[in-house]
């Protein structure tokens, strides 16, 4: 068994992947393995791929026929892994030298299921660190004990698979995998399904991961349907949320998060296609009437004003005429 395998899905990065690939080769260690999904790149991005898999040790090079997304790269990844541990980089991000042994070092040291890192943001020559929102580091807890409180940033809200490590014990369990074909917003279930059911977590001030922001064809700046993809991923999170055992304790944060993206995008609508922004308009109001009526009134009612009357009048009427598409 290696000791590390690490996940990274690439989909038309040519300008990015060098950059990605040579940190993993600085990364490299003779019980790491590198899994790279190439998800039906149609430019220079499998060439490079096909290259890092006879110069990069321990790399595999893994081609879809047909583009799947991030979520379905990472489960391809997933069920090809070897090691002990896992981890996940994306194919335009990339790594400091020496990150995965510290990374190994920690959970080795804490023995948990699954630990939270740090990271910096960068967008142009921006620098930017993100912390986990949790305040107990270097701690081993339970991780449902770090969801709430429901009107705080919590750990559920960092929701970046590749800021942390994760011990194979939950990939067996069925915990690992992220649900198939989400094309955004895939991230959510998995912190949810992690946080509700892992035994163990930790949070370190380990900084590595350098996460690059503003990437032309990132789903994070394009406004197409793909983007509503969030809605079938915060529907799971209610849906799942909605059966646990702490359902009554844990429900007003999952409905909370779910409104506040709906509001997110619903403010900035105009970056949307027409056709894509009036479906955005009528699934979010479908959403909103799904969500269990007492616990929506409770999160409406504790939210800013601003939001809470742009979803009140989304939830009675379906269409606010402050969203209207011009």
């Amino acid at each position: 068994m290696r000791q590390l395998s690490v996940i990274a899905p690439f989909c038309n990065v040519q300008d990015y992947a060098p950059e990605t690939l040579a940190c993993l080769h600085a990364n490299a260690a003779p019980d790491t393995e590198f899994i790279l999904v190439d998800d039906c790149s149609t430019d220079r991005t499998g060439e490079l791929l096909e290259r890092a898999a006879r110069d990069l040790p321990g790399a595999v090079h893994v081609r879809h026929e047909h583009n799947g997304g991030l979520a379905t790269a990472r489960n391809t990844g997933l069920d090809r892994v070897r090691g002990r541990y896992v981890t996940f980089l994306d194919g335009d991000d990339w790594l400091a030298p020496g990150h995965y042994r510290r990374l190994l070092a920690v959970i080795t040291e804490l023995d948990c299921d699954f630990v939270r890192t740090d990271h910096v943001q960068c967008a142009a020559r921006a620098r930017t660190v993100h912390r986990v929102p949790h305040g107990r580091r270097g701690v081993v807890q339970d991780p449902r004990s770090a969801i709430l409180p429901a009107t705080h940033t919590t750990s559920v809200d960092y929701a970046y698979a590749w800021a942390g490590i994760y011990h194979r014990r939950l990939l067996d369990e069925g915990l690992l995998h992220f649900p198939d074909g989400l094309r955004t917003a895939e991230d959510r279930p998995w912190i949810w399904r992690l946080h509700r059911e892992a035994r163990t977590f930790a949070v370190v001030g380990l900084l590595g991961v350098f996460y690059r922001r503003g990437v032309a064809n990132s789903l994070t700046q394009i406004g197409d349907v793909r983007q509503l993809d969030f809605l079938r991923a915060f529907d799971q999170v209610v849906e799942e949320t909605a059966a646990d055992r702490d359902a009554e304790l844990l429900l007003p944060k999952a409905v909370r998060n779910f409104c506040a993206i709906i509001a997110h995008h619903l403010k900035n609508i105009e970056r949307f296609e027409k056709p894509v922004a009036r479906r955005l308009r009528e699934m979010s109001a479908d959403a909103l009437r799904r969500m269990p009526p007492h616990v929506l009134t409770e999160v409406l009612d504790a939210m800013d004003a601003d939001r809470s009357e742009l979803l009140r009048r989304l939830h009675r009427r379906g269409v606010p005429a402050e969203v209207a598409v011009r």
